[in-house]
């Protein structure tokens, strides 16, 4: 018999529909996926060769359970010169993927009865890792017209003598879109003035366009540096996802206590993956200048092409690598005897009948709209684009 716990938790939507995806590629079947957030690209030469190294040194061994210092050294240096941030090795831990790191603060901080205001749409993860430490999960709405950010009243109206946490996610994942200064300068007031933590998600800092400038929380003053974990990451910024190294920053009571619980988790992360993150972190930084250069290119292209079918329509996101366009417009038309009157609807029947995987709305909290990636090539952005037309122009 499971625990309550195991019953609670639900599998990744995104993850669900990329596997579904890839059953149907494994079928023969041409699926174009615009589902999955990962990086097209393939991780820079320099840092698999720091990886190749560290393998014939011999630098395969268990490491500190935190991360080595030289990494967190690294980590150090990026904080303070990416963000005007100061910390020492005992305010750093490096974990599996910036997914474990955010893990690790839900087991140091949530418990029974406290509640965490999470921002919708909101991250798949965020719900889930507050429910599994049997904590609540306070969903906030943000609108469009405010592009998509908590706004002060509405973040007032839900705090309650029970909010321990504010999740924060800039730039944003599914929406694309970045708090401004001001905005983050009005939480970080109002989560003071209520004795609140904020666990502030920037895995997509380095993914920016129109010149938008990323600020993080904690560099807003002393007093709210002290109440944030910054969390952050390589899988997006250096195309890599697959060696699980994220990283987090804060106050050294709590990050000593997500040591611990890491040391009886996963203990330290791949020795080898740490190599390789010092280059990513200390090395030649023009490999994320170009991709985000190329991103650009197709967010330009595929937020036109959006907005140019019926019943889309789409806001151009101004970092990270989604398009959520909202998508409601399309309800409740029919096709060979399938209404859509959802996201999920939507989501199966460009699967099914146009072999085009998206993200429906409704797994991040709005049923209002569908989420594209378009970390994946020109050409196949292009593909997607034609095919979704036709589908929504065989609605009815």
């Amino acid at each position: 018999m499971l625990s309550e716990r195991g019953r609670k938790i639900k599998p990744s939507p995104t993850l669900a529909i990329d596997a579904k995806a890839k059953a149907m590629k494994a079928s023969g079947t041409d699926v174009i996926s615009l589902g999955v957030g990962e990086p097209d690209f393939d991780t820079p030469a320099n840092i698999k060769e720091a990886a190749i190294k560290a393998i014939k040194d011999g630098f395969t061994k268990y490491t500190a359970v935190g991360g080595i210092d030289p990494l967190k050294d690294a980590v150090i240096e990026k904080f303070s010169k990416d963000n005007s941030l100061e910390y020492t090795r005992e305010e750093i831990l490096v974990s599996c993927g910036a997914k474990h790191s955010l893990y690790n603060i839900a087991q140091a901080i949530y418990g029974p009865g406290d509640k965490v205001i999470i921002p919708s749409p909101y991250w798949v993860s965020y719900p889930d890792q507050v429910v599994v430490n049997d904590a609540v999960p306070v969903i906030v709405k943000t609108y469009e017209k405010d592009g998509f950010m908590l706004s002060p009243g509405l973040l007032e109206a839900n705090i309650t003598n029970k909010t321990k946490a504010i999740i924060l996610n800039s730039p944003s994942n599914p929406t694309g879109f970045t708090y401004t200064r001001k905005a983050l300068e009005q939480i970080a007031e109002i989560a003071l003035r209520h004795n609140l933590y904020i666990v502030s998600d920037e895995i997509y800092e380095k993914l920016l366009y129109d010149g938008t400038s990323h600020t993080s929380i904690a560099s807003l003053g002393r007093e709210i540096k002290e109440k944030t974990i910054v969390v952050n990451g390589l899988s997006k910024s250096h195309a890599m996802t697959g060696w699980r190294i994220g990283y987090a920053a804060g106050p050294k009571e709590i990050i000593k206590a997500m040591t611990n619980i890491q040391s009886q988790s996963t203990s330290n992360p791949n020795s080898i993956a740490q190599m390789a993150a010092i280059e990513a972190l200390k090395g030649p930084q023009d490999f994320t200048d170009m991709m985000v250069r190329e991103f650009n290119k197709r967010r330009e292209f595929l937020v036109s092409e959006l907005n140019t079918i019926s019943g889309i329509a789409c806001l151009k996101p101004t970092g990270a690598f989604y398009a959520f366009p909202n998508t409601s417009g399309i309800y409740g038309r029919s096709a060979n005897g399938k209404t859509i009157a959802s996201s999920s609807d939507l989501a199966v029947y460009l699967l099914e009948d146009a072999h085009v995987a998206v993200v429906p709305g409704n797994a991040f909290g709005d049923d209002g709209f569908v989420r594209l990636s378009y970390a994946t090539s020109m050409e196949n952005i292009r593909r997607a684009v034609i095919r979704i037309r036709e589908a929504v122009n065989r609605l009815k």
